[in-house]
């Protein structure tokens, strides 16, 4: 279930489904890089602003889902417009910084962007561009990337499927609200 938080600023509102924290595992594969599963955590978060900031941080996994390493790491700023414009300022680890533009999906809580601009540090590798689609599967936050060197062309690089992380205080929340539920909870459904 998709919740709109009452301080949330209005413009956000066809966002609102990105907002919380979300964690999960996905899949690393790019020409001269090596090959792994990953763990990601991402939280999308706002405070009244027409913005949300999103904060991404996922790490190589082993063959048991341990941590072996961080991978990468990114922030940045999501803007969507009355026309369901989308633009995102993001800044990556590797000494990147990107602007992003794209749209929401009519209809469906979907995102396509790709990029704009590309700034990169002497430090960071190779890169001239990418590609995302986010989609909201099911109360899942699914997305794919796509990534372009002066050398590789525009292809997909990485895939993650996250799941909401609830919280204590959220499931305290829950449980104060049933209360109404019979007790045997089954006759709720009937």
């Amino acid at each position: 279930m998709i919740e709109i938080p009452s301080d949330l600023h209005p413009d956000l509102v066809p966002l609102a489904f990105l907002l919380g924290n979300w964690a999960g595992a996905g899949v690393s594969d790019f020409p001269g890089a090596e090959k792994c599963n990953f763990g990601q955590e991402v939280t999308f978060s706002h405070d009244g602003r027409d913005f949300l900031e999103y904060v991404s941080h996922s790490w190589v996994l082993d063959a048991e889902g341990n941590q072996v390493r961080p991978l990468e790491s990114e922030s940045g700023y999501w803007r969507v417009d009355k026309d369901r414009k989308v633009e995102i300022v993001m800044v990556r680890d590797q000494g990147v910084v990107e602007v992003w533009y794209g749209e929401l999906a009519k209809q469906k809580p979907q995102i396509d962007v790709v990029t704009d601009a590309v700034a990169r540090t002497a430090a960071s590798g190779p890169y001239s561009g990418g590609k995302r689609l986010y989609g909201y599967v099911n109360s899942d936050l699914m997305w794919v990337g796509e990534k372009a060197t002066p050398d590789v062309e525009l292809r997909p690089y990485m895939s993650a499927h996250l799941k909401k992380v609830v919280t204590p205080e959220e499931v305290a929340a829950m449980a104060k609200s049933l209360g109404d539920m019979p007790d045997d909870g089954i006759a709720f459904f009937k």
